[in-house]
């Protein structure tokens, strides 16, 4: 008597059900099937409609979701979309609910998600643009800052044309470090809501319902709207806080964003809030009748979303394109990092997020926070704040390619990370307005990455910046061509506040003026690494101590300069060499040089040649008779840095 219920489940599964292999286990995985040609009425037990078009594949990921849901998670359980796209009006979000389920597309099928609705019914609207009406924008219930045509992320109407804009605020309060509790003196509202404009920048004519205004800092920007214009004190007033004041840091630069005014060349676009509408300036040969036109409704397009004591499980997204999310009108912080993600996790355990494409989104492309995640093989780019953004325990972040991050949000990291116990490694970042990884944490690797092309706008960053890291090791990375562009600068490899205890090994850079920065750090050792630059070397140590600085090779046409070597506690086994004959040290009291003194050749470090013979592919090669084999400095190979095929 007991058995019939048992059976009747067995036979639902089986019914749904196809056979699938999996590191060699079989087992019976409920697969459903999504496509555009699909009926949410349908099973979705077959990929493609039958001949009678009376069963066949669901329509959308939600009722696919909701059929595998009802199986519960002690089945196996599979979706799986055909090729096309889709469009979200709201995300899918994933619960405890769906422990266990793979979301996939198709065995070589292109499918994306769209997190936003095509735009049509565009008409001429002056000389140069078109326009069209969208409901609930005049209203203020919907509102984006990206929007994508015949697949292009175009650049939003700003002023000044290029450049930025100086604004006349003042901020004269010092900075005690992030450690020391930032401002000596807390911002007022006022400093945080207010900026003095030029009146040769600003006036009467600027339309405050659709401008939005991005303020400079050192290391971040705020974007913010603006509620108000004073023509008579020249005083612009933001709906929300900036994240510093104006002025700080002596930066003292702004853009504004989405007016009619800022309209200067063709692929440039606004929302135009006060008439309901978006315009946009079509590039030559584009025909406004055919063009594909998406604007982005949703922050994130899947959540994956667990709770306290519930964590989502065993999760798998494969083989998908996310684009097209939009953010809220505020201020991001440090790395834009109060963003949502394309894809959202939080709450989750044991997932795997592999060979996805994000792109063209407004956000993050990626945010995941748990434990024993895994992101592989992805590919992130052109995105408006960071490309992958992780947090917890035992993640790896492995063979992705991560590039054009921050279109919007310069303050934005291309790969960014915290927690313990975790792998960065084998990853391909480059052209990022701020920093290309971004690690805080204890105990992982971040080894064996390509990266340049980063600190493109902001300042105080680098390729690899960790910020009060224990017990990392930064090993077999390749960094290289980062320019720096003023203020705090820009580093290859940068060791930063309560650092401790981490290693620096084995990596090259190459064209990076400051190829090692470390700053209120200690107990940490840069060895066997080596760093090379047409002109000038600094290596700097302020308000840091009890270093190991040993069995490096430093190369420079111009000066090399270790400022606060005092920081170094064992310097030994070094091979220096500047053309121009200048190494040179440079004391410092806080951050002010008080004195300067020659570097002398001595009995454990050279002063000359090291012979290089090759370096750019990332193998450097040492000539038999270079002094650098007399000190046992281990040839380094780089060449593999970057995903693996």
């Amino acid at each position: 008597m007991t058995r019939r219920p048992v059976t009747c489940n067995l036979l639902i599964l089986m019914a749904v059900g196809t056979f699938f292999v999996s590191e060699g286990v079989a087992s019976e995985v409920a697969t459903f099937h999504v496509s555009p040609d699909g009926k949410d009425s349908w099973s979705g037990r077959q990929s493609k409609p039958d001949a009678n078009r009376t069963d066949g594949p669901r329509a959308t990921l939600a009722a696919a979701c909701a059929a595998a849901r009802q199986l519960g998670t002690e089945a196996s359980r599979r979706i799986v979309l055909q090729a096309g796209e889709y469009f979200f009006d709201e995300p899918v979000v994933l619960t405890e609910k769906d422990n266990g389920l793979t979301i996939e597309a198709a065995t070589g099928a292109d499918v994306t998600l769209y997190g936003g609705r095509k735009v049509a019914g565009w008409h001429k609207d002056g000389p140069n643009f078109y326009a069209a009406a969208l409901p609930g924008v005049r209203e203020g219930d919907w509102d984006f800052r990206a929007l994508i045509v015949n697949g292009r992320y175009c650049p939003r109407a700003r002023l000044p044309k290029e450049g930025r804009f100086e604004h006349r605020s003042v901020f004269d309060v010092r900075w005690m470090s992030t450690t020391g509790g930032g401002w000596q003196r807390k911002p007022t509202d006022e400093e945080l809501t207010t900026l003095k404009y030029r009146p040769e920048d600003l006036g009467p004519w600027l339309d405050i319902r659709n401008a939005e205004v991005t303020v400079y800092h050192m290391w971040d920007d705020s974007m913010v709207g603006v509620l108000a214009i004073d023509t008579e004190s020249h005083t612009l007033t933001f709906t929300s806080p900036t994240g510093h004041p104006a002025g700080a840091f002596g930066v003292k630069t702004y853009v504004v964003w989405n007016v009619r005014e800022g309209m200067t060349e063709p692929g440039q676009w606004y929302l135009d809030r006060t008439a309901g509408k978006v315009v946009y300036w079509p590039l030559p040969g584009e025909d406004m009748s055919e063009a594909e036109v998406i604007a982005p409704v949703v922050e994130s397009i899947v959540r994956v979303q667990g709770s306290q004591g519930k964590p989502v499980r065993n999760v798998t997204l494969r083989g998908l394109r996310l684009a097209a999310t939009t953010t809220p009108l505020m201020a991001g912080g440090f790395g834009a990092g109060r963003f949502d993600g394309a894809l959202s996790v939080s709450g989750a355990e044991n997932c795997t997020f592999g060979d996805l494409e994000i792109l063209h989104v407004g956000g993050q492309g990626i945010k995941a926070a748990g434990n024993d995640l895994r992101i592989r093989r992805c590919h992130v780019h052109h995105v408006g704040a960071c490309g992958i953004r992780f947090s917890g325990a035992r993640i790896e972040v492995v063979d992705n390619h991560v590039h054009d991050v921050g279109l919007t949000y310069p303050s934005a990291i291309a790969l960014q990370g915290g927690g313990r116990d975790s792998l960065v490694a084998h990853n391909h970042v480059h052209h990022a307005p701020y920093s290309a990884i971004n690690y805080g944490g204890q105990n992982t690797r971040i080894e064996a990455n390509r990266i340049h092309d980063a600190m493109l706008e902001l300042h105080d960053g680098g390729g690899i910046y960790c910020f009060a890291g224990k017990d990392l090791v930064l090993r077999g990375n390749y960094i290289y061509d980062i320019i720096d562009t003023g203020g705090y600068g820009a580093s290859a490899y940068y060791l930063d506040e309560r650092s401790e205890g981490c290693l620096v090994e084995g990596n090259l850079s190459v064209n990076v003026v400051r190829p090692s920065h470390n700053h209120m750090a200690k107990g940490n050792t840069i060895r066997n690494n080596v760093f090379i630059n047409e002109g000038d070397l600094r290596l700097t140590w302020p308000k840091s101590s009890d270093y190991r600085f040993e069995k490096n090779v430093l190369w420079a046409t111009g000066r090399i300069v270790f400022e606060n070597r005092e920081g170094i506690a064992t310097l030994a086994g070094n091979v220096l060499h500047s053309v121009a004959g200048q190494v040179e040290c440079r004391k410092l009291d806080q951050y002010s040089q008080t004195g300067e003194y020659p570097m002398q050749a001595d009995a454990v470090n050279i002063l000359a040649d090291p012979k290089l013979i090759a370096y750019r592919d990332g193998q450097v090669q040492i000539a038999p008779d270079s002094p650098a084999h007399a000190l046992d400095i281990e040839p380094i190979d780089v060449s593999g840095a970057g995903p693996r095929p």
